[in-house]
């Protein structure tokens, strides 16, 4: 009988311990979108889309469009669910005066001026899928342009500019995310939007677009962004990114700070706030529509818009770290206040 009671109150002893340990090993819903985020998928979307038979992805070409086509049949794939009825594709045009360097608009009221006069048009689409959300009323949304800038038959030597980095690396982002997304099991609080841009290179298009165009753009309360994620800025600093928000957003930081040390990441980050995000890349028009802005990106490079961005300079594994950071933020943004 003595035995029996000092079993029963060794155990009883041990109880918060045992407690505090399961919580600790419990396989959270972020533990198992974090699980799905690998080097294997994102070599393979990265190397699929810049490979010289993609000839540089430009917009409004062939090569453009078989981009976008990988793009849906890996969603089909995962088993997403379009944003707008069956298709996961949204076409549009963008038109620009003619000569040959004049720029493209998808702005109603320039394009009816232009149209009075010899113009170039262009057909495009944005990609984009839907996590339904408990609450319709609010969305977050997760993008990437998967555009780039073709080739130059002018050039002597390497004429493809295949763009890896930009923005391969942050398209294989958003369909890693999509699928944590749906590994987790469960229906987030906000719907999330997940986007690959077209048009990005001549002029954030395909952003432009979706935001003129979505039904209420009150509903968006965050917009996160990918523009190269695959590169060092900094030799020295092998596993650096920049996080860039506004100051009112400082969660994002705190999130991200939380996240590197409890799911033990290899990452380095700078934390960069601004309070002006209207220019660079696909979050200005998010932006100037009143979303708050989360911009993951390693940097400035040497292969920025040359043909030398290639595979072969990514950094794969600082990558798919940035990938699992930027998904647990995601999450809470869709599931937490901010």
């Amino acid at each position: 009988m003595k035995k029996i009671v000092f079993i029963l109150v060794t155990l009883f002893a041990l109880l918060p311990a045992l407690t505090a340990e399961a919580r600790k090993n419990k396989i959270t819903p972020e533990k198992k979108g974090v699980a799905t985020i690998n080097r294997a998928t994102a070599e393979a979307h990265v190397e699929f889309l810049a490979s010289d038979a993609l000839e540089g992805r430009e917009s409004g070409t062939p090569a453009g469009y078989i981009a976008g086509e990988y793009i849906i049949a890996i969603l089909k794939q995962m088993g997403a669910t379009p944003l707008y009825g069956n298709n996961f594709a949204q076409p549009f045009e963008a038109y620009s005066r003619e000569g040959r360097f004049s720029p493209y608009t998808v702005t109603p009221k320039t394009i009816e001026e232009i149209k009075k006069h010899p113009h170039h048009v262009a057909k495009m689409r944005n990609i984009l899928a839907k996590i339904e959300g408990k609450n319709p009323e609010e969305i977050v949304v997760v993008g990437a342009h998967y555009d780039h800038l073709g080739t130059d038959p002018m050039l002597v030597g390497d004429k493809i500019f295949n763009g890896a980095d930009d923005n391969a690396s942050g398209v294989q982002a958003v369909l890693q995310i999509l699928r944590a997304f749906i590994a987790t099991g469960e229906q987030p609080e906000r719907t999330v939007i997940f986007a690959l841009w077209d048009g990005e290179e001549r002029g954030l298009l395909g952003s432009k677009y979706f935001v003129n165009n979505f039904s209420d753009m009150t509903k968006v309360k965050g917009y996160m962004n990918f523009d190269m994620i695959g590169r060092n800025n900094m030799e020295e600093r092998p596993k650096h990114f920049n996080l860039l928000y506004m100051q009112k957003d400082s969660l994002f930081a705190e999130w991200l700070r939380h996240d590197i040390k409890n799911h033990t990441l290899d990452l380095d980050p700078d934390f960069v706030t601004s309070e002006n995000f209207n220019n660079g890349s696909d979050q200005v028009p998010f932006f100037q529509a009143g979303a708050s802005i989360a911009w993951y990106q390693t940097g400035a490079q040497p292969d920025f818009h040359k043909p030398s961005d290639e595979c072969d300079r990514i950094n794969w594994d600082k990558m798919v770290e940035i990938t699992k950071a930027a998904f647990l933020c995601l999450w809470k943004m869709a599931n937490q206040p901010f």
